[in-house]
């Protein structure tokens, strides 16, 4: 993760230096909003999705207002099947964590694109709140030994009923969202953001950075090993969206 880091900070410091040098001709817009999906190395195949909304302050620079809704996991979660059902669970896992991260930032413009053609880079800095939704996670489990009845509920290492070999998969999605716990925090996120589409009034592309999430606690999410309440990560985000 540090590797990356620094060949991110060193785009940013090398890709700045031309940025006002830049005599290619660019195309003229004002605000852009853009959507995309996130992979990150605290996430799933999907880590979450990502809105942004930004304007410009002048040739260079833009305003930005950020939202990501992410599915952090712990860096220990593996996923098992059930011996008896071949469903899939994360043994030991007792939380979900949803992180929902609200930014505002700066867009630097380092290089512009000609209408319909060439790469805009940006160098992306945001910072911001950050909510973390910490819902139960439930599993299946079967009753007095039995695999023909079964029980969801939270999964506790403390009760001999949640041994591994006695459970049987997962709950239903979203079950017992209603008893999550509310966790404070703030995040703060370095990215190069690159625009890649060939039409004036839409935006495709990708950005890839690192950010961190922190809480003032720790976030329990598997009870039996280390849990943290800092979050640092690598992503790729793949965008797309409208400029007037």
């Amino acid at each position: 993760m540090k590797q990356v880091f620094y060949l991110v900070l060193a785009g940013l410091v090398s890709g700045a230096l031309p940025a006002f040098t830049q005599t290619q001709d660019s195309y003229e817009y004002n605000s852009e909003f853009t959507w995309g999906i996130n992979k990150n190395s605290a996430g799933g195949f999907i880590g979450g999705l990502v809105f942004k909304k930004a304007r410009k302050l002048n040739s260079n620079m833009l305003e930005t207002y950020g939202l990501e809704i992410m599915n952090v996991k712990h860096p220990q979660e593996v996923r098992h099947n059930s011996i008896y059902t071949g469903n899939f669970f994360i043994y030991g896992k007792s939380n979900y964590l949803y992180a929902l991260r609200f930014q505002y930032g700066r867009d630097l413009i380092l290089f512009s694109k000609a209408p319909q053609q060439g790469v805009e880079i940006k160098a992306v800095f945001a910072a911001g709140p950050s909510l973390g939704i910490v819902a139960p996670y439930y599993i299946e489990r079967a009753v007095d030994n039995s695999i023909w009845a079964s029980r969801r509920e939270q999964y506790d290492p403390n009760n001999p009923d949640h041994a591994y070999s006695n459970i049987l998969g997962t709950g239903n999605l979203f079950e017992g969202i209603g008893d999550s716990k509310i966790q404070l925090g703030a995040n703060l996120k370095a990215a190069l953001n690159f625009e890649l589409g060939f039409l004036k009034s839409q935006v495709t592309g990708f950005e890839i950075g690192v950010l961190v999430d922190s809480y003032f606690k720790k976030v329990e999410i598997m009870p039996s090993t280390e849990n943290k309440a800092i979050f640092p990560t690598v992503f790729l985000t793949m965008f797309y969206g409208n400029r007037k």
